[in-house]
């Protein structure tokens, strides 16, 4: 991503952010955890704000103003403060949230607050003013023939839950970067995470377990949830093919992990 700092956005987007935050003492860009052409924290007498957008012209615009519409509904989400557009930029205040990247490792004690989160998500409706494809559309051709109704539903779902979206609190974890939110299953985010719980040291089976404390996966029909398993490893799997990046490898082996192992419980 060809990150711009806030010092590089032209005077007038800069003036129009400090008539909602005051004067700009200092700002800090993101290093990670955030695909957007401007993320940084700024801060000044007023406190703290992460601020992230494009280009108006840029063709992904409208996912940044999607977002900003999807976060004033999404549970345990910074809350959405002000957005602007001037100087030829669409921008977005948020709440700046206190907080590390949760440990998703055996024995972490960031579990028990995961599940508390995921159960707080899955209870979450999709709103019905912001259009977006459903999780079936978005996978496409990816989920086995005949299958995709099983990932219907009307959940506000997140859909990456990396741990770098993630930030656990005093007050537990909350989520961050809604760009990529659907309506999907009310356990979908709960099965998005398994995998990632595999990445972070789990068997499959230990993963499950995890998950299964969560009522809405506990509740999700057995047959659906292999559905996901194996369309989620085959979208990773094409993504990589597509667009290699050296982080995925270890995700994608986790998710062929999970995969299977549906295989096997299902036999």
């Amino acid at each position: 991503m060809d990150r711009t700092t806030w010092h590089e956005l032209p005077p007038a987007a800069r003036h129009a952010v400090e008539r909602h935050t005051g004067p700009v003492g200092w700002a800090e860009s993101a290093e990670k955890g955030v695909m957007a052409h401007l993320a940084c924290t700024i801060g000044g007498a007023s406190g703290r704000t992460f601020i992230k957008g494009t280009r108006i012209g840029d063709a992904s615009a409208w996912v940044y103003r999607t977002e900003a519409q999807v976060t004033r509904y999404a549970p345990l989400a910074p809350r959405l403060l002000w957005q602007v557009e001037a100087g030829g930029w669409l921008l977005a205040g948020y709440e700046f949230i206190e907080g590390r990247h949760p440990d998703l490792s055996p024995g972490s004690a960031d579990l028990a607050p995961l599940v508390d989160a995921l159960t707080a998500m899955s209870a979450a409706s999709w709103p019905q003013a912001v259009r977006k494809k459903p999780l079936p559309t978005r996978w496409g051709s990816l989920i086995a023939e005949g299958r995709a109704p099983h990932l219907d539903g009307q959940t506000l779902t997140h859909t990456d839950m990396s741990p770098l979206n993630m930030l656990a609190t005093a007050d537990g974890i909350r989520l961050v970067d809604w760009a990529l939110a659907c309506p999907a299953p009310a356990w979908a985010d709960t099965a998005f995470t398994v995998p990632r719980l595999v990445h972070a040291g789990h068997t499959p089976h230990e993963a499950e377990t995890i998950a299964r404390r969560v009522p809405a996966y506990r509740a999700a029909p057995p047959a659906a949830v292999s559905t996901f398993a194996h369309a989620l490893y085959a979208v990773w799997e094409s993504r990589e093919r597509t667009d290699p990046l050296p982080h995925r490898a270890a995700l994608i082996a986790a998710a062929r992990d999970w995969a299977a192992h549906r295989t096997v419980t299902a036999a």
